[in-house]
Formats: C-alpha cells, sequence, structure tokens
C-alpha cells in the first residue's frame, strides 16, 4: 500500500469578542489549524493535524512541497520508516526546525489512521493498548485573565459538569495572578486540582513572588513559566518552590525531550501530538519518561483529529497522566469537523477513546473547503 497523495488543509475561524479570552501571549481574535490528508493506492485515507504554530500558510507549504516530495511512493503502512526517511533527509540535515517537526506530525498521524483502518482496529489497540478510563482537566483557550470573582464562576461552572481538574492562565502581573488563583481556591475547595500555566510569561523573580501563594494554593503543576530554550530560568526557577514545573509543548521530537529530562527541572512532559513529531514520537517520548517515572500529559492542539488521537496514544502508554480536554466556549474545530464530539467527559471526570476503528471520526471536507485561511494573526 503506498502513498499517491498528500494534501493540508490550512483552515480558520474568527473569534467573537464575547468568546475571546484573554492570557499571556495575547487576546484571541482567531483559531488556525493545518489538517494533513493522506490518501493510498488502495483508496484508504487518513488525517492528522499538524499544529499552525502561528504559520499556518508556511506549515501548509511544508506538507505539501517537502513532504509530498520525500513520501509519495512509499509504502503507507511502515510509519516509522517513513518518519525515518523524513528526519533524514529534512529534519537532521537542516535541523530540528518547529515546522518541519508539525507538518512531519501530521502526517504522521494520518498514516497512523490510515494503518488503523487498514486493519479495522480502533487505533489504541493498534498501538497496543486497551480502552481505559484517562483523566482529565479543563483546559483549551480557557479561564483566562478575568475578573477573579468570573474566573470563579466559570471554574464552578466545569465542577458542574464533572471535571476534577482545571488550569488556570497565568503571566499576567504575579499578584494579579495570585488573586486569581485565590478565588479559583475558595470557589471550587480543596479537592478539586488546581493547574497553572503561565504561557512562558514569568520573569525567574516573577516566580519568586507568587511561589508562596502558589503553594498554599494547593497548585498541581505551573507550566511554562519561561520559554522552552530558557533552561538557566528553568534551573532557578526550579529551586524557588515545591509547585512543579510542567512543560513539554513546544519541545520538537525526543531530542528536545532528552534534554527536558536530563535537565530534571521539568516534572510533568506534555508533547503534543501534532508538534513532537507525531504518534510515533510520541510513544518514544513516553517510554523515555516512564523510564524517569515521569507521567505524560500530553497538549491537545485546536481539532478533533488531536484529540481524539491524542486519547487513544494515552490508552497505550504505560504513564498517562493527564488528558487536557478543550473547554473553549466556541471551537467548531472541536465539535463539527470529525462528524461527533472527540471525547465525552463521564462523571467521575475521565475520558475514554472511542472503540470504532481508528480515532471513531469522519472528518468533513465541506467544512474544511468552508473555513479558508485568514489573514492576521491568532492573537493581539
Amino acid at each position: 500500500m503506498k502513498i499517491a497523495d498528500i494534501q493540508s488543509y490550512p483552515i480558520s475561524f474568527p473569534v467573537p469578542a464575547e468568546h475571546s479570552v484573554t492570557l499571556s501571549i495575547g487576546r484571541t481574535v482567531k483559531r488556525d489549524a493545518v489538517l494533513v490528508r493522506v490518501e493510498t493506492d488502495e483508496g484508504l485515507v487518513g488525517w492528522g493535524e499538524a499544529h499552525h504554530g502561528r504559520c499556518p500558510g508556511a506549515v501548509s507549504r511544508v506538507v505539501d512541497t517537502t513532504l509530498r516530495d520525500l513520501v509519495l511512493g512509499r509504502d503507507a503502512l511502515d510509519v516509522v520508516g517513513v518518519w525515518e526517511h523524513v528526519y533524514k533527509k529534512q529534519l537532521a540535515s537542516h535541523g530540528v526546525g518547529a515546522a518541519a517537526s508539525m507538518a512531519l506530525s501530521g502526517l504522521d498521524c494520518a498514516l497512523w489512521d490510515i494503518r488503523a483502518q487498514a486493519v479495522q482496529w480502533p487505533l489504541y489497540r493498534l498501538l497496543g493498548g486497551a480502552s481505559k478510563p484517562i483523566k482529565a482537566y479543563a483546559g483549551g483557550i480557557s479561564l483566562g485573565w478575568q475578573a477573579p470573582e468570573l474566573l470563579a464562576e466559570e471554574a464552578q461552572a466545569l465542577v458542574a459538569q464533572g471535571y476534577r481538574a482545571m488550569k488556570l492562565r497565568m503571566g499576567d502581573r504575579p499578584d494579579r495572578d495570585i488573586m486569581r488563583v485565590r478565588a479559583v481556591r475558595l470557589a471550587v475547595g480543596p479537592d478539586i486540582d488546581i493547574l497553572l500555566d503561565a504561557n512562558t510569561g514569568y520573569t525567574v523573580e516573577d516566580v519568586r513572588k507568587v511561589m508562596p501563594a502558589f503553594e498554599e494554593m494547593q497548585a498541581g503543576w505551573l507550566e511554562e513559566p519561561f520559554p522552552p530554550h530558557d533552561r538557566r530560568s528553568y534551573a532557578q526557577g526550579a529551586a524557588l518552590g515545591k509547585v512543579p514545573f510542567a512543560a513539554g509543548e513546544n519541545h520538537f521530537t525526543r531530542f528536545d525531550f532528552n534534554t527536558l529530562i536530563e535537565d530534571g527541572n521539568v516534572r510533568y512532559l506534555q508533547p503534543d501530538m501534532s508538534k513532537t513529531g507525531g504518534i510515533t514520537e510520541g510513544l518514544r517520548i513516553a517510554a523515555m519518561a516512564s523510564a524517569q517515572k515521569l507521567s505524560v500529559n500530553p497538549h491537545t492542539s485546536t481539532t478533533a483529529p488531536n484529540m481524539a488521537a491524542t486519547i487513544h496514544y494515552m490508552c497505550a502508554i504505560e504513564n498517562p497522566g493527564y488528558f487536557e480536554a478543550d473547554v473553549t466556549a466556541l471551537n467548531p474545530f472541536r465539535d463539527a469537523l470529525g462528524g461527533r464530539a472527540p471525547y465525552e467527559l463521564d462523571s467521575g471526570g475521565f475520558v475514554h477513546a472511542y472503540d470504532d476503528i481508528s480515532t471513531g471520526l469522519a472528518i468533513d471536507v465541506a467544512f474544511l473547503k468552508a473555513h479558508p485561511l485568514m489573514d492576521g494573526p491568532c492573537y493581539v
């Protein structure tokens, strides 16, 4: 079974003002995504998401030019072989660039989709796993920089839906961040896991200021306080308190994660299947993390294919942590793209993989064509 065609679909939708969320990287005004379609000479079609990296047009071109040239005619079932070929011909010789890694991620997830269809199995079974509950936290583009009392109301509503954990957006002024965490903790009580994400917006001095309060509020982790390449700040910040760091959504391939693990400053690893090299690389990262007794808590991207594939992936590794459930108020790429919701939350705060073939989704190509790429940034 050969790869007969590969095509990208860069897509967008505008975010109305009433649904906009502000966090340290800006206020949301639109959402982008890049879907990757792979067709075989036997008629099977697989789909994956290549994270847009805030340059969806560029990522799309990498798929439609470089990746297309490298993989057409290759064995569609030899996923590891295709990955290695792209790595040797593109990533290794010209650096593991983010755009190339994201493009490869979409291709890799699409090939796993094809393999699961070929054997008529759920993806988790093909990956060597089994159906099992995966604990989820309320995440996505939500729980932002609103007034503490409004944030507390949003948090309470999520608890009422069944979530036993949630992630708040930090990276504002330290005093305002502390007020928000305190308001949510008082609103939801001591039994809800509160996770924090600074979206790279802190300095080491900021961490020094917030850490005592975050410890008092029993925060589960502090995610990406610094940019991913700022290893010195991670080392200095990790020594300032007991709230552990989480990171990984902006680390690419197992080689970045090898450094992250060896540095020892991050306890919760967060690879994104649409960024870090796809499911193939995600499995390798999970194995590396397992050897160090670290859990894998994947970052999820915009679309239903990414979210569904992530749950199947977590069912196939021995060290799954939290699944990031997207509770963004408006996300048609989650709700309408795949023919069904990518997951459902049970009463205990867990999600489950579908038992249908592959991820259980059916991509609506007409929907993709109805959401062409829009100009401009995602955040302002």
